[in-house]
């Protein structure tokens, strides 16, 4: 009998011990978690924005140095599938979550993610510059796309499935019309679409302008050197032929502006958390003005440029 009490007492005994640890083990977790400016998260980032991007991870790691924020980019459908993983903490898109994504989330984690538009871009049009300066209105654009016209130029886009460049030309260009597949086809990424036009002329690419809008970087300049961005008829009364200017965005003129958003997966003040403040906040909305975005936190001036 004693030696079955003694039995017990020593299951007991080792089944706090074991209790004891993985409670101990679990804080340790939990103590180790990133801050708002330290540790390490993975982020998922819509690969036209790539060039603005590194640019806002580059200077806030440079001002938190214990901080490292590793961003993947890839497709846009692929940033909203890796929302789904543990491992992601925030992705970075040009559309916040739908109603049906927040009901989602609110079941499935208790909390909806958090999101906020930080910026607004333009898709640009690039093309060959052997080709002579071109100036196109949306219905010539349609027509290329869907194949309705004569002409024999073809477009690229920056990826073959689910890209946010495609999503965008496929809902607010073409309205519920389809694509032409023998007028249009993908190059895997932004990169390869510049340089895919840059050799090929009656070539039309679409790209994210923060590949190709910033004279002042270096690499794009370069790339401006090969390609030329294309001048799309405003969506102003005096109807005249734009590019893809910070102002022009600013002020809607331009007709293919876009949001970029961010939708943050964290209920807590972690690095996600320090990293979207950083965004939304003086020197990340510089950084967007810098690159010739348009800031949606922050107001621009613009200066009309007059004859005197």
């Amino acid at each position: 009998m004693a030696n079955k009490i003694n039995n017990s007492l020593s299951l007991t005994f080792m089944v706090a011990l074991l209790s004891i640890s993985f409670m101990s083990c679990h804080q340790d977790v939990r103590t180790d978690t990133d801050t708002l400016d330290s540790g390490t998260i993975h982020i998922s980032v819509d690969e036209s924005f790539k060039p603005v991007i590194d640019s806002e991870i580059q200077v806030f790691e440079a001002l938190y140095p214990k901080a490292k924020i590793i961003a993947d980019y890839k497709p846009e459908a692929d940033c909203f599938k890796d929302l789904m993983k543990d491992s992601t903490r925030m992705i970075i898109v040009t559309r916040a979550l739908t109603t049906d994504e927040e009901r989602f989330y609110k079941d499935t984690l208790s909390y909806t993610p958090g999101s906020s538009l930080v910026a607004y871009d333009a898709i640009a049009v690039i093309e060959n510059r052997e080709m002579k300066d071109s100036l196109y209105s949306m219905p010539e654009i349609r027509g290329i796309l869907e194949g309705s016209t004569g002409d024999k130029t073809l477009a690229v886009f920056d990826g073959v499935k689910e890209t946010s460049t495609l999503r965008f030309v496929v809902d607010s260009v073409l309205r519920g019309k389809t694509l032409d597949p023998k007028k249009v086809f993908a190059e895997n990424g932004s990169q390869e679409v510049i340089d895919y036009v840059s050799t090929h002329p009656d070539v039309l690419g679409f790209v994210g302008v923060s590949w190709i809008g910033n004279p002042e970087d270096t690499s794009q300049a370069s790339f401006l050197t090969k390609v030329r961005i294309v001048s799309l008829q405003c969506t102003c009364p005096e109807q005249s032929y734009i590019k893809p200017y910070q102002a022009n965005i600013i002020l809607k003129r331009y007709p293919m502006v876009r949001g970029l958003y961010y939708i943050l997966k964290e209920n807590y003040s972690g690095l996600g958390t320090g990293f979207s403040t950083f965004l939304e906040h003086d020197r990340g909305q510089k950084i967007f003005s810098r690159a010739y975005l348009a800031p949606a936190k922050m107001s621009l001036n613009i200066r009309v440029a007059t004859n005197e």
